[in-house]
């Protein structure tokens, strides 16, 4: 307790207060209260967390003797400094949390939706490598057993469970986060497949000079394939079709 301020953590803001006048036997009028956390309630009850307040006593006037008109107002200008040096600074509402935190707000999300998914596995976080100029993205990697339900088809329903925990993490940190959510590292190994049928086909364009359209892939294996491949001396590519059936194309350069 500094100052004799203390910190108190309930399910809203209202009700921390109320329990921190409470501890300090104070009312309203007495205290200075700073909002550290507005809590949340998350999203379907996923990512919830508790309001936290700090709530910091109001120095007062010495009772000790009378004071005449001249003490008055040095008395009054030097609590009033005093207080200016111990009032906390007005908190930013909008700013960044720190990375450590957003990764934990990301871990504990993605862990609460496998729980009510029944999945049994543990998250942890991953730290990848930066490529070019892009900072690295938050990449969450499931670990357990039995998780091919997790991939599903071309990895349909990892990238669904990717959306969601993206969605409420970045509603929760209130900034959007770039975050990966993988399996036992399967997006890297399709990664680096990808990467490798990309260049494989190219060498077979360059020498044949037809073009070639790749199976249906979502958009994000299809991006891999256009960075594979963008500065190729011999090839590029084009995404064609709509929906479902779109599909990268590697076509000769002329």
């Amino acid at each position: 307790m500094e100052n004799g301020s203390i910190q108190i953590s309930a399910p809203n803001v209202e009700e921390a207060i109320a329990q921190g006048l409470a501890r300090l036997g104070l009312s309203r009028e007495d205290v200075q209260v700073e909002i550290i956390d507005q809590g949340s309630k998350g999203l379907l009850g996923i990512g919830a967390r508790d309001a936290t307040v700090r709530l910091e006593p109001k120095l007062k006037p010495s009772a000790q003797q009378e004071p005449d008109g001249a003490s008055i107002v040095v008395e009054t200008e030097a609590r009033a400094e005093t207080e200016e040096q111990v009032r906390p600074a007005p908190r930013v509402q909008e700013h960044k949390w720190p990375s450590d935190q957003v990764a934990d707000v990301a871990r504990q999300t993605l862990s609460e939706l496998l729980e009510k998914m029944g999945m049994d596995c543990q998250v942890n976080v991953r730290h990848e490598t930066a490529a070019g100029d892009e900072p690295p993205p938050l990449t969450l990697d499931i670990e357990g057993e039995d998780l091919d339900v997790l991939i599903g088809r071309q990895g349909e329903v990892l990238n669904a469970l990717q959306y969601i925990t993206r969605l409420i993490v970045s509603r929760e940190v209130e900034h959007w986060v770039n975050l990966v959510v993988d399996v036992e590292r399967y997006k890297q190994r399709r990664a680096s497949s990808l990467r490798q049928l990309a260049s494989r086909i190219a060498e077979r364009v360059a020498r044949t000079k037809q073009p070639v359209a790749l199976e249906p892939m979502p958009p994000n294996e299809r991006r891999a394939i256009h960075i594979a491949l963008r500065d190729h001396p011999s090839v590029t590519t084009q995404s064609v079709g709509k929906g479902d059936k779109r599909k990268v194309t590697i076509i000769p350069k002329r």
